[in-house]
C-alpha cells in the first residue's frame, strides 16, 4: 500500500496509489496521513478497500510530503560503512542521534533552498522510517511491531553550519525544505526486507550515491529500540536512518556543493523517486 498526499502546499489532501500508478482520493475516509492515522486498524482499513472504489484524481497535482503533523525528525548520522570510511570517521557502538526541524519537511519534487550565506549545501539519500504506535523502551525483537512504513526522504545539509558553526549539527539540517519526504509511505508489506534495498542519487544526471541498505552500521530494529530508551517515539514521528557515501564534502579531491540551478534526484527500490532543483533562499 502507498499512501500519498497531493495539492497545493499546506492544502494536500490523503490519497492512495492504485495499481496502474494512479492517484485515488482518500479524503471521504480520512482527513490525511498523520501519526493519528496510522495505527494498525485504521491502516487495515485501507488496505481492505478496493481502490477502483475511490475517486480518481485527475490530472497531476503537485506531490506533497508523505506526512503530516510530525512530532519529531529523528536522524542517524554515519549509519553506513562507506560512508564513515569517506569522511574518515569510524562507526559508533551506538547510534550517533540528531535532528532536523520539522519545519524543513518538503515535498519530493519541491524546490530545494540553499540558505543565504551557504557555499556548502549537500545532499544525502536517506530511507525513512515512519513510527505507527507510541514506543517506549522497547525491546530489539519488538521493534518492528512499531514501524507503520517507509520512505524516502533527502537530508539536505549545510556543512559549513553543521560542523563550523558553534552548534549541534541541527543548525546545518534545518533550514526549510532540507527534508523532502516521499512521494509515498509504502506500508511494511511491501518491502520483503529494508535492509536489502538499493538506494542512489544523481546530480545534474551524474551519479554519486549508488549503495544499498545492506550497507547500515546500526539496523532499523536496533535504532527503533535504541531511541524508545532515550526519548518516547510517537505515532508520525520519522526516522531518517542514515546516507550511504557519494555525499559532495565526500568528493576528492574537490568536494562539490549545490548551486541554484541544479538537480538532485534520488530513489530507493519500492519507495519511488525525488527530483528537486536548487533555488536561492
Amino acid at each position: 500500500m502507498k499512501l500519498l498526499r497531493y495539492g497545493p502546499i499546506d492544502q494536500e489532501k490523503p490519497g492512495l496509489l492504485d495499481h496502474q500508478g494512479q492517484i485515488r482520493d482518500l479524503s471521504g475516509i480520512i482527513d490525511d496521513i498523520n501519526g493519528k492515522n496510522l495505527n494498525s486498524q485504521t491502516l487495515a482499513k485501507i488496505q481492505e478497500l478496493d481502490p477502483v472504489t475511490l475517486p480518481l484524481v485527475e490530472g497531476t497535482p503537485r506531490i506533497g510530503p508523505c506526512i503530516t503533523n510530525v512530532g519529531k525528525v529523528i536522524c542517524i548520522g554515519l549509519n553506513y560503512h562507506d560512508h564513515a570510511k569517506e569522511v574518515g570517521a569510524k562507526p559508533t557502538p551506538e547510534p550517533r542521534i540528531f535532528m532536523k526541524a520539522t519545519s524543513s519537511i518538503s515535498g519530493p519534487y519541491d524546490d530545494v533552498e540553499i540558505p543565504r550565506g551557504s557555499e556548502k549545501t549537500d545532499w544525502e539519500v536517506e530511507l525513512g522510517v515512519v513510527i505507527g504506535k507510541k514506543a517506549k523502551y522497547i525491546e530489539i525483537d519488538q521493534a518492528m511491531d512499531y514501524v507503520a512504513g517507509y520512505c524516502l526522504a533527502n537530508d539536505v545539509s549545510e556543512r559549513d553550519f553543521q560542523m563550523h558553526r558553534s552548534g549541534q549539527w541541527v543548525k546545518g539540517k534545518s533550514h526549510d525544505t532540507f527534508c523532502p519526504l516521499g512521494p509515498w509511505l509504502v506500508s511494511q508489506d511491501e518491502i520483503k526486507d529494508p535492509h536489502q534495498l538499493s538506494i542512489w542519487l544523481e546530480v545534474d544526471g551524474k551519479r554519486y550515491q549508488d549503495s544499498s541498505t545492506s550497507n547500515l552500521v546500526h539496523r532499523i530494529p536496533e535504532t527503533i529500540a535504541h531511541l524508545s530508551h532515550f526519548m518516547t517515539l510517537l505515532p508520525g514521528d520519522v526516522i531518517l536512518t542514515g546516507t550511504p557515501s557519494g555525499v559532495g564534502m565526500g568528493i576528492k579531491p574537490d568536494p562539490l556543493f549545490l548551486k541554484p540551478g541544479m538537480t538532485m534526484e534520488l530513489g530507493i527500490e519500492g519507495l519511488g523517486t525525488q527530483k528537486q532543483l536548487a533555488v536561492l533562499a
